[in-house]
């Protein structure tokens, strides 16, 4: 089990992350709850999320925050783990809406999000927070993460698909090989 602990003047963050066992997610935040929820089913990870952050400003830090302490963890696991697939790709549909992510583990983090949301807010969720919590991911993790919406309409199934997506390409790239790393350098740093 992969334990992070984020603490500064904005959010106190616990996170543990295994690929074993229940989850139990706490962001202060409902629709952030909702899309890590989705995220640990679809990408078969466990993770035990508690947050107290200062969403009586906004949902910015704590949506930040806690995809810096993801990313360091999602790092440390694979780092861990030393033999694993590398690359994975998800299409996911969600009615109306089509999603495409691709991962790359490679040790150099890159995002490229190419998501026009079609509304700002979904309930009280800032929208743009999305981006912000995958560069946060990608960037700690230090993966290089596309992540398309290729048709959408409803916000909430666009958001929806996005977290499923990477969720499912994640799972791909994590997917264990036996003594090969998956480099003609011969090394992911």
């Amino acid at each position: 089990m992969i334990s992070i602990n984020r603490d500064t003047l904005e959010t106190k963050i616990k996170l543990q992350l295994d690929t074993t066992g229940d989850s139990s997610i706490n962001t202060g935040v409902g629709f952030l709850n909702h899309m890590l929820t989705l995220f640990t089913f679809h990408s078969g990870l466990s993770l035990c999320l508690d947050v107290h952050g200062d969403i009586d400003v906004d949902d910015h830090h704590t949506t930040e925050d806690i995809g810096i302490a993801l990313g360091q963890a999602i790092l440390e696991l694979y780092r861990e783990q030393k033999f694993y697939n590398r690359y994975g790709t998800s299409y996911i549909p969600m009615d109306e809406t089509l999603v495409r992510t691709v991962t790359d583990i490679s040790g150099r983090p890159y995002l490229s999000y190419n998501a026009s949301l079609s509304k700002e807010k979904v309930g009280t969720f800032d929208t743009e927070l999305v981006e912000e919590f995958f560069r946060a991911v990608v960037i700690n993790a230090r993966m290089t993460v596309h992540i398309d919406l290729i048709r959408g309409g409803n916000t909430h199934h666009e958001i929806e698909a996005i977290f499923k997506s990477f969720a499912r390409s994640l799972k791909m790239s994590l997917e264990k090989k036996n003594n090969r790393i998956e480099s003609s350098k011969g090394v992911i740093e």
